[in-house]
């Protein structure tokens, strides 16, 4: 594979144009929080799509990665970037819209860890992913959010490799930052079941070893 050939990406899978237009939909929706699910159950929606939309351009870094047409330093780039464009500080809006913006970053934060240690393989196999969320929960419960964060991302590098997240295990999740990054794995997790269309390539991909 020319080297040549590695260092051409063909295209932007997630830009900055992209990360504001859903920050001004979440402006637009008018969102507050209300006393049941049901009440702010439309104006919530966004907040679901700004993650699932980050997830699914992630996924298509990842399954470029799996054919061969990205390599992990050029996969990893690429998701550091995304990382940098997401999570970076946004300018308050409203409290109710604030924090769930908060929320929203929080979530891909467990999210982008996971694809970054999947495309780098800085995972053990034949560990559980119960054992992972359980560490990852003593971890924080001894303030070493480092590792917390490490092992929650060993989870989603699970995922990505297509084992499941324990239901009951998820359901009842202590509250805490390990719960909000967990969330942005079974965001994954739903991504990869709901669709298939971050697998498809264009023509253009299919000639491109990156």
């Amino acid at each position: 594979m020319p080297e040549q050939e590695m260092n051409q990406i063909p295209y932007e899978f997630y830009t900055q144009k992209r990360w504001e237009n859903w920050l001004a939909r979440a402006k637009e929706s008018g969102f507050e929080i209300k006393e049941s699910e049901d009440e702010s159950g439309k104006e919530s929606a966004v907040f679901v799509n700004m993650v699932d939309d980050v997830i699914l351009a992630c996924l298509k870094v990842s399954a470029r990665f799996e054919h061969g047409m990205l390599s992990a330093e050029n996969s990893l780039n690429i998701l550091v970037e995304i990382r940098n464009l997401v999570l970076d500080e946004v300018e308050p809006i409203s409290e109710d819209i604030d924090l769930m913006i908060d929320s929203v970053q929080t979530s891909l934060m467990g999210a982008l860890a996971a694809f970054e240690c999947y495309v780098m393989g800085d995972y053990e196999e034949g560990v559980s992913i119960e054992e992972l969320i359980k560490a990852a929960i003593v971890a924080e419960e001894t303030d070493d959010l480092e590792m917390a964060l490490d092992y929650t991302a060993q989870c989603g590098a699970f995922v990505l490799k297509g084992e499941n997240l324990p239901d009951e295990m998820m359901a009842e999740l202590p509250y805490g930052i390990v719960a909000e990054w967990l969330d942005g794995i079974d965001s994954i997790a739903a991504a990869m079941v709901g669709s298939d269309s971050y697998k498809e390539f264009e023509e253009d991909d299919e000639d491109t070893a990156l």
